[in-house]
């Protein structure tokens, strides 16, 4: 039996950091405070700091108990996507309906950290189980070269309002940097990062770096040596490491076309990505690829890490 498509759930994905991650998409695609250049989602739209009940939330909670009812439980539900999940004013009900639906799954955020200055977001994200706050860069203007904000934000701002989280908040906090060669690797720029990573105390700092097309075609990975060395300088840092695909796999729908779609809708996807995620033999993925490459629906770009396959402006009939 095909299960019916979700609007506002994607995945079980693999990811480097939580292992299956069923998406819960908050936001209209590409609706973010930030226009970061790395973004694997690609340019933002629609840059605001507004907050509003951006999609339904009771349609995303009936989703969720509905996915609940159909899969076994992912390792960690997890607030992503295409933009930034606390402009929607909903989403510390949807936190509280997952850990009732799912009380053994992880609850966890993805934010770039922008909106923590507002009371109603630190109120919001409380039930959360798990924060992952972004933080690439302190000085205003690099900031902008790097995550070109809304207008009416600013790092030392942003930082303050997560230092005022990071005071109320009982969960985990893991804060990540994601490196730029050549923009906020220099040695001043490290320092006043780390400085703020020692007064924000998160339980993990994590280093990150393109793994995917990003928005800006200049945008590099950086190479082992800096990742080494950006790490070793903010203490404590990690790299953050490939996912583990031996873990198991679960199908999202019986639909692997419209499952494909979902995936990549979000970011852009590599072969090996979408079997992890849908446990679907190679060969029937392949012709299924094939298929949306032939009629438009998708496009190749080759990366570093290999093919990646994201969605095409093209035809769809």
């Amino acid at each position: 039996m095909t299960t019916q498509a979700y609007r506002y759930l994607f995945g079980p994905v693999p990811s480097r950091r939580l292992g299956l991650s069923l998406g819960v998409d908050l936001v209209p695609s590409k609706t973010c405070s930030l226009d970061c250049v790395y973004c694997e989602s690609g340019t933002t739209t629609h840059l605001t700091v507004k907050r509003r009940e951006w999609v339904p939330t009771e349609a995303v909670k009936e989703e969720i108990s509905r996915y609940l009812l159909e899969h076994d439980a992912p390792d960690a539900v997890t607030f992503s996507g295409a933009g930034e999940p606390t402009l929607h004013t909903g989403i510390g009900d949807v936190a509280r309906h997952i850990k009732k639906e799912a009380p053994g799954t992880r609850v966890v955020l993805l934010t770039n950290g922008t909106l923590f200055h507002m009371e109603a977001v630190r109120r919001d994200v409380l039930p959360v189980d798990l924060v992952v706050a972004s933080y690439d860069a302190f000085d205003s203007d690099l900031f902008k070269v790097i995550n070109r904000p809304h207008s009416s934000l600013n790092p030392q701002v942003m930082a303050e309002g997560l230092l005022t989280f990071r005071e109320m908040y009982g969960g985990e906090f893991w804060l990540e940097f994601f490196v730029v060669p050549g923009v906020n690797d220099q040695e001043k720029e490290l320092a006043n990062i780390a400085r703020v990573a020692k007064e924000l105390r998160p339980h993990r700092i994590q280093v990150n770096t393109l793994d995917r097309p990003g928005a800006e075609a200049w945008v590099k990975p950086a190479d082992a040596e800096i990742l080494k060395r950006v790490a070793g300088t903010l203490e404590a840092g990690e790299v953050i490491s490939s996912y583990d695909d031996s873990r198991k796999r679960l199908m999202v729908s019986d639909d692997v076309e419209a499952a494909i779609l979902g995936m990549i809708g979000r970011r852009p996807a590599t072969l090996a990505d979408f079997v992890s995620s849908l446990g679907v033999n190679v060969d029937v993925l392949e012709e299924v690829l094939d298929q949306l490459l032939k009629k438009g629906c998708i496009v190749e770009e080759c990366q570093g890490r290999g093919r990646f396959y994201k969605l095409s402006n093209g035809p769809k009939d």
